[in-house]
């Protein structure tokens, strides 16, 4: 649950591999995906391909809250990801998607641009390291998400609490 006192971001960004999902896109599915008639998403194979277990209602109730969603991924899987995406039905949580290689300052720069937000208004979820000191950097407020547990409410309720304490980036 968000921070109910102190200052909060006005977009929150999401990275997927590891993050909303636990598998890499590009290595440990094989696409292409569907979806069943049961809802369970499955790979070429059959494979049932799951998120993590808290995100839809995260998304949901973010949205409802009325933050700015947006997606930053470096995969090079791009076409794969926004398959899994529409599949999740979490397309329409999403203001926001850049997916596709290189470094995430470039994802970053074209949020701000088109949404007009300072990077000091972001807050974003990613489980490398990498990316958290590029854009820890710039003045984006950077949570590491454990890549064995993704997004969780807990950490939802964390992050926005470093957002409201003005902390950068925290391990």
């Amino acid at each position: 649950m968000a921070s109910s006192t102190g200052r909060k971001p006005k977009m929150v960004v999401f990275d997927l591999d590891y993050t909303l999902w636990p598998f890499w896109v590009d290595t440990h599915v094989d696409p292409p995906f569907q979806k069943r008639k049961s809802g369970e998403v499955v790979d070429r194979h059959g494979r049932h391909v799951k998120h993590f277990p808290e995100v839809p209602k995260i998304l949901q109730r973010l949205k409802s809250e009325g933050f700015i969603i947006a997606v930053a991924s470096r995969t090079a899987c791009t076409k794969e990801a926004n398959s899994l995406i529409a599949l999740f039905d979490w397309d329409k949580y999403f203001t926001y998607k850049e997916i596709y290689p290189g470094c995430k300052i470039t994802h970053f720069n074209k949020f701000k641009s088109a949404s007009g937000l300072p990077f000091e208004d972001m807050l974003f979820f990613d489980d490398e390291y990498r990316n958290i000191r590029d854009l820890s950097k710039v003045g984006v407020t950077c949570y590491y998400v454990d890549e064995d547990i993704g997004v969780t409410e807990k950490v939802i309720a964390e992050g926005f609490q470093q957002f409201a304490d003005g902390i950068k980036a925290a391990r």
